[in-house]
């Protein structure tokens, strides 16, 4: 049962669903005071409240002459803790008041609750089908002095694991303040032992997991690119150090935001933790008008007694349920085939249309026409911003080549970078001022290319109706929205200087705006982000574009790590992952076809290959992918995600897939050994009293559940040389 309780005896809020439990404290103080999130607590009685006692060198409330030297706002846990009262943790908010102090004193006054979720009229937030498949908790806190009010959002889904968070600040004063940090959430967790759990990288080595004790002191994860970022993911997960795939507390954190991040974690001197997420503090400065208010973005908290794979399979049913577009929840994906790595900029109509062909008869259902369609684009140092066809590659133009790819049975897809203007453009050379830029300092290139100012009005809808012309008059099935440079001179000529602290955040607002807009002017297109790659792998583009590209490192090896990272954050039928030439563009590592193809099985499968440099053996063995993944794509891009054995550990990789009566096993052996030892896959999610018929690619018996389990399958031992793989199928026999 989803409910939201307040008893007004204890002061205690209570949110708590079949699954998870949310309880929170109003003291004497009225400071709002964290107690516990885990899982369901059925009846709550009063424990776990953090003990009011003396700390030398902490400040101590004094209220109405007296002075208590029990109570040290410094180390009682809290759900928001302001700045300047004598709290020296991370503030979860700090605001310049009109008389320049930074000193703030929120207390709790009320509170509403309300059915379904509030949403966000400016930024991509949790949504629901129906409001009765969650509650919100509006919990209302001021500062008396200066006539501020503080909102603080929860909201409880129905057998969910993740509940969200967000914070907004009402300015009921006549005076302007500033807001100098607002974090989306802030939580405080009592003293115990934690491991801090991050995904980091770089640019076609996206979410590496790293894993490392939690000290004293504080640690921030962030993003100051203007993106999300390959470098770092807007996720972490607090764990108990005994945590592991399958047993063990994870408390798992992702923004719903695009932009530039902070994640800290800060244990205190008592082995308290307080860990916070929002918007990055650095650069940011927003000036709050009297009677205006700011809201942060949304951050999704997950629970999970089950390990990561329990906290990912959690998240994977909240994203796909209240995250990306509804419609694209459980619609198929195409396996497409896109012709970047096959021409990069030098084709024609003619051989883009020898692709087609080449594909059509593989099987492959969607074509992508990457960069270089448009303006006079033969290479990227130009013509960003000019979204209009390219006479001299594509004499008959963009709806021709549409025509031609639908009469061939399959979808069409084009490829835009709509942020991005080329110094070389008509776009340019007519709006100079509509870049990202300071008036007295020159504009730092980026792959050639500048950032569009996508906190403008003008600027948006300029590139709108660019877009709108080509996708109202040509076919379009799919869009690939890439964005390749990261964002310097963070300045808007247009907006006034006390302001220059907003632009970031406004460039997100703007392009959310956008991408709204555009999204429901086009229901049908399949949108796919792009940023290099995995630049922007966030729930703040899921929202509108229900699958990312990955990464633009398409070598299998590497790719064992890149979407077992990815997989902690998001479900298969977000992740794409293409079959591409070998040697391989990135790394220059030579694989089997057969090893490509099980790697990019696991995601939204497609093909990123000359289609006309194929032997007939390659020919055979891409059909027999294809059809393949046609078989089981339902149970791939909606079944059950289970990481098996982790390549960050080990010389091998293991996950596993399932849906109704049949599981799919992916077994990667990365460089061979001479003498090895026998290897074998442990299984999850079984009947344990049912028998399985297993098929392997050597042979075929049959198994109980339980010993599968408990005994495992062991790997073929006659498995040679470097970059193996294997697929095993289990499927339930009836009763």
């Amino acid at each position: 049962m989803l409910t939201i309780d307040f008893n007004p005896d204890k002061q205690v809020f209570h949110l708590s669903n079949n699954v998870i439990s949310y309880i929170m404290k109003v003291d004497q103080y009225n400071i709002l005071t964290h107690i516990y999130f885990g899982k369901a607590i059925t009846h709550y009685s009063g424990l776990g409240v953090y003990p009011r006692i003396n700390r030398d060198f902490e400040v101590n409330f004094s209220e109405n002459g007296l002075n208590n030297r029990t109570y040290s706002i410094g180390v009682i846990p809290q759900e928001y803790g302001d700045y300047g009262r004598g709290d020296f943790r991370e503030p979860a908010i700090v605001i310049q008041h009109d008389d320049g102090a930074y000193v703030s004193d929120f207390r709790y006054r009320d509170y509403e609750v309300i059915e379904g979720v509030t949403g966000h009229n400016t930024m991509p937030a949790a949504y629901v089908a129906d409001d009765s498949e969650a509650k919100t908790l509006i919990i209302s806190m001021f500062d008396e002095v200066k006539n501020l009010e503080l909102k603080l959002y929860y909201s409880i889904f129905e057998d969910k694991a993740t509940l969200t968070r967000s914070a907004e600040l009402i300015n009921h004063s006549e005076q302007t303040v500033s807001i100098e940090k607002m974090m989306s959430y802030s939580m405080d967790l009592t003293a115990g032992d934690y491991d801090l759990v991050q995904l980091n990288g770089a640019w076609a080595r996206e979410r590496m997991l790293e894993r490392e004790p939690i000290g004293r002191g504080i640690r921030k994860l962030d993003s100051k690119r203007g993106t999300s970022s390959h470098h770092q993911s807007p996720f972490m997960a607090v764990v108990a150090p005994e945590t592991d795939e399958d047993h063990g507390d994870v408390l798992s954190v992702q923004l719903v935001y695009s932009g530039n991040f902070e994640l800290t974690v800060e244990q205190d001197p008592y082995d308290n933790l307080r860990i916070q997420a929002g918007v990055q503090s650095l650069g940011f400065s927003w000036k709050l008008l009297a009677n205006e208010s700011f809201h942060t973005p949304e951050a999704t908290l997950t629970y999970s007694a089950e390990g990561f794979n329990g906290m990912t399979q959690a998240q994977n049913d909240f994203i796909k349920d209240h995250i990306i577009p509804r419609r694209f929840k459980e619609l198929e994906r195409p396996i497409l085939i896109n012709n970047w790595e096959a021409t990069y900029f030098d084709f024609s109509e003619e051989k883009i249309k020898s692709l087609v062909d080449q594909a059509s008869d593989l099987g492959i259902e969607l074509f992508v026409l990457d960069d270089g369609w448009f303006g006079r684009r033969d290479s990227d140092t130009s013509s960003l911003g000019d979204w209009f066809e390219h006479q001299d590659k594509l004499p008959h133009g963009l709806s021709e080549l549409s025509d031609y790819v639908h009469k061939k049975g399959m979808q069409f897809g084009l490829w835009f970078e709509p942020e991005m203007i080329s110094e070389d453009s008509e776009l340019f050379r007519a709006h100079p001022d509509w870049a990202l830029q300071l008036p007295d300092r020159n504009l730092s290139l980026g792959r050639d290319q500048f950032v569009l100012d996508f906190s403008r009005e003008d600027v948006r809808e300029n590139i709108f109706e660019q877009m709108v012309a080509i996708l109202s008059n040509i076919p379009i099935d799919y869009v690939k929205w890439d964005m390749n440079r990261h964002m310097s001179e963070v300045y808007s000529l247009i907006l006034p200087k006390e302001q220059a602290g907003e632009v970031a955040h406004r460039y997100m607002i703007g392009l959310y705006q956008f991408l709204s807009k555009l999204t429901q002017a086009f229901p049908e297109i399949l949108f796919e982000s792009c940023s290099g790659g995995g630049g922007r792998y966030d729930l703040g583009m899921m929202q509108y574009m229900p699958q990312v590209w990955t990464s633009d490192n398409t070598d299998p090896v590497e790719r064992l790590k890149i979407q077992y990272g990815s997989s902690l954050m998001a479900p298969l039928n977000t992740m794409g992952a293409h079959v591409s030439a070998s040697p391989n563009h990135q790394t220059g590592r030579d694989t089997s076809l057969k090893m490509r193809g099980d790697v990019a099985s696991i995601g939204v499968f497609g093909y990123e290959l000359d289609l006309n440099q194929l032997t007939e053996s390659d020919r055979v063995e891409i059909k027999q992918q294809v059809e393949f993944y046609k078989r089981h794509r339902q149970l791939i891009q909606q079944g059950r995600f289970t990481r098996l054995i982790s390549p960050f550990e080990t010389n091998r990789c293991a996950w596993s897939v399932d849906l109704d009566d049949e599981l799919l096993i992916f077994y990667y052996e990365i460089l061979t050994h001479a003498s090895k030892p026998l290897q074998k896959i442990t299984l999850n999610h079984l009947d344990k009293d049912a028998l399985y018929t297993v098929y392997t690619e050597d042979e075929e018996f049959e198994a109980y559940g339980d010993e599968l389990m408990a005994l495992g399958i062991i790997v073929n031992p006659v498995m040679q040389g470097d970059f193996q793989s294997r697929v095993y199928r289990l499927k339930k026999q009836k009763a």
